[in-house]
């Protein structure tokens, strides 16, 4: 053998011996006497407590599972038994995560390439505790030593590190957050047999949860989640789905909190980085609005629900991660909905979008969304609200609603939602058909526009602008009827089922206040209201629960019907005080007119009725009348004065031109030949 060639055996079985000894030095080594280095630095990089207090040893194996020379390779296998990691000090409990026993295996050749590569990893028993505290602070948010002390010119390192797969027997997970009042474990086991995906969801399944990977895991979570029980179960994938960008994370839940229930079955796409969900979800409960506590999305108080749809759902969205339910089907109540709805986390405020439809509601199911107890809550969400201080606030002497509107929370979440009902179901007395209307929600100002529905053969057009991000409120209402059948209108009264009579108006009032009773106490507009071929009489008055009109009506006609040509009310409103000016009923027998003021502040009202009769047969018909007295409490009664004098009512209404020049535009020019009103205020209007 030459020189060089002994050289270089030499050389070679140097190294060669090094790395046995290296491996003998390893494999014989004390490795616990590092524990009190390697728990000192751990805690120090990770700004709290670390500590392996059990054997720390290192074992060298074949990998049998390499190609070729690299099965012949040694591979070192780290084990550590008892390990602790605490919580920062702002954290009260003592313990984070605690391990009975630690198993990996280390890929040596990875070295080579800079790369810390660890095919496994198994733990024996992990238990974790997730905190968060009333001040936002929590023990899953680790602040590393490196970081803080990073130099930011440095390059990044050159090393990089790769996780395979985590195994584990039997792992829990207590989660306590006391901002969400929330107090959960959750316990993870092995299925111990892969289940496939198929088997779980079936068959039929969209193409982007086609491919899925196997279920490997079950869990099952019990606790307290915003006060109210939890309870669930399901399913999920391993640590290689994980990993995977190509194969869907499989996932599936059923989750009960309080009265709601939540089911998700789907996927969940390229997992470390948020790609996108997937899934059929399902969720029903007592009330829409317990869905805040879970999802953050406001929505109203309303009968118990159910709704099944499919949610698609994208993270790394430029706006915010974006949520979209697509194709839903449920129903709130008796009414059933259906439709797409988009909600947006964005800033500075989330936005849900969509549309809705429902073939058959219920006006009780949808007074939540318009202000109106449905009266169908549970007992739990009616004491809920009394706690909170949500009862009403309805003074006993008083008519009009003083409930507040709950404007504190329209800043939480914008909206854009139109919605549509095809068939309204309400009582005899208000028959509705079709109802549509786009809600738009911006920064705590409300706009429906329009609300728009048939009602009585006819329809109702209105605009309703609620800037609930003043204080007070700022509200605006404008509408327009037209076409009101009065024997639709008023189905109970049998002697207007042969009335051919309809009812227009229109109304526009804005005020302040946040309530009902407080925007008409500082209310400023006009209201305008023609009929035409009606009757009137005193079981009209009852039917209608009108008692000041049944006794005015006693008075006037007896209890006799008397056919109406025409009604007309023209009132102007300033600062909640309500002035006619021109308010007038033409009967058949008489010429009846109304005048004076009704104060929405006070609920008072103060007014004159002065009949002028076409005949000289009904005698009751020369006397004027008042109806004075509170809303609540009226006060109807006989003037003590003289007898009108024959023709006053028409001099009255000689001065009335404008606003009896105004009313004609109430009346379509197609109707000016069967509308009994064309001619009364055609006449009025040529008064001089």
């Amino acid at each position: 053998m030459s020189r060089t060639g002994k050289i270089i055996s030499w050389i070679v079985g140097i190294f060669l011996l090094l790395i046995v000894v290296v491996v003998i030095v390893i494999a014989t080594f004390d490795w616990n006497r590092l524990k009190p280095t390697i728990n000192q630095k751990v805690s120090t990089e990770l700004n709290r407590p670390f500590a392996i207090r059990g054997d720390l040893g290192v074992a060298w194996e074949r990998n049998r599972d390499e190609p070729g020379w690299r099965s012949w390779v040694p591979w070192p296998h780290v084990h550590a038994e008892d390990i602790l990691l605490g919580n920062p000090p702002e954290i009260p409990d003592v313990t984070m995560v605690q391990l009975q026993r630690v198993d990996a295996t280390l890929a040596p050749l990875a070295l080579i390439g800079k790369e810390i590569y660890i095919p496994w990893i198994k733990l024996k028993q992990p238990d974790a505790r997730l905190i968060q505290t009333a001040d936002k602070k929590n023990n899953w948010t680790f602040n590393l030593a490196s970081s803080e002390n990073a130099d930011a010119s440095q390059p990044p390192s050159a090393w990089t590190f790769r996780l395979d797969n985590i195994l584990f027997d039997q792992g829990k997970i207590a989660y306590r957050d006391a901002i969400n009042k929330a107090d959960v474990q959750v316990t993870v086991d092995p299925l111990g047999k892969p289940v496939p995906y198929v088997q779980v969801a079936g068959s039929k399944e969209d193409k982007s949860r086609q491919g899925a990977s196997d279920f490997v895991f079950g869990w099952k979570a019990s606790g307290t989640y915003n006060n109210e029980k939890l309870t669930g179960d399901g399913k999920i994938g391993g640590m290689l789905s994980l990993r995977s960008k190509t194969n869907p994370f499989p996932l599936e839940a059923d989750v009960r909190n309080g009265t709601t229930r939540v089911q998700v079955g789907g996927t969940l796409q390229d997992p470390l980085n948020l790609g996108g969900l997937d899934i059929r979800l399902r969720f029903s409960g007592d009330t829409l609005a317990n869905l805040y506590g879970l999802t953050g999305i406001l929505l109203p108080d309303t009968p118990p629900y159910e709704t099944d749809g499919h949610l698609i759902a994208r993270f790394q969205q430029k706006g915010g991660p974006v949520f979209r339910y697509e194709d839903f089907n449920g129903h709130i109540g008796d009414s059933d909905i259906h439709g797409s709805m988009t909600y947006t986390q964005g800033k500075p405020r989330p936005k849900l979008e969509g549309s809705l439809e429902s073939k058959q509601l219920r006006m009780a199911d949808l007074g939540p969304l318009i202000g109106v107890n449905s009266g169908k809550g549970s007992e739990k969400t009616e004491r809920a609200k009394a706690k909170r201080g949500d009862a009403s606030s309805q003074p006993s002497d008083r008519v009009l609603p003083h409930d507040k509107f709950d404007t504190k929370s329209w800043d939480v979440m914008d909206a854009d939602v139109k919605f549509s009902g095809k068939r309204i179901e309400h009582s005899n007395s208000l028959p509705l058909s079709d109802l549509y209307t786009h809600l738009v929600l911006k920064n705590g100002d409300l706009l429906l526009d329009p609300l728009r529905f048939g009602v009585a053969g006819g329809s109702l057009n209105s605009t309703i602008h609620m800037e609930g991000d003043r204080t007070p409120m700022r509200a605006r209402a404008d509408l327009h009827a037209r076409k009101l059948k009065l024997k639709q209108l008023l189905p109970d009264v049998q002697a207007m089922q042969s009335s051919m009579g309809e009812m227009n108006g229109d109304a526009s009032l804005s005020g302040t206040g946040n309530s009902v009773a407080d925007i008409l106490a500082t209310s400023n507009g006009d209201l305008k209201m023609l009929m035409n071929d009606g009757v009137i009489s005193r079981s009209l008055m009852e039917i209608v629960g009108l008692n000041v009109g049944n006794y005015v009506v006693g008075k006037l006609f007896g209890d006799d019907q008397v056919r109406i040509n025409c009604a007309a009310a023209d009132l102007n409103v300033t600062n909640g005080l309500a002035r006619t000016r021109l308010f007038v009923f033409d009967t058949e027998n008489a010429v009846i007119n109304i005048s004076g003021t009704t104060n929405f502040a006070n609920e008072r009202m103060d007014l004159s009725i002065d009949p002028e009769s076409k005949g000289i047969r009904i005698i009751t018909l020369r006397s004027p009348l008042y109806v004075k007295g509170t809303f609540k409490n009226p006060d109807p009664g006989v003037k003590a004065a003289p007898l009108i004098a024959r023709g006053a009512a028409a001099v009255a209404l000689g001065a009335v031109v404008a606003p009896a020049a105004a009313l004609l535009a109430l009346i379509s020019p197609s109707d000016n030949e069967q509308n009994q009103c064309t001619n009364v205020l055609s006449q009025m209007k040529s008064k001089k």
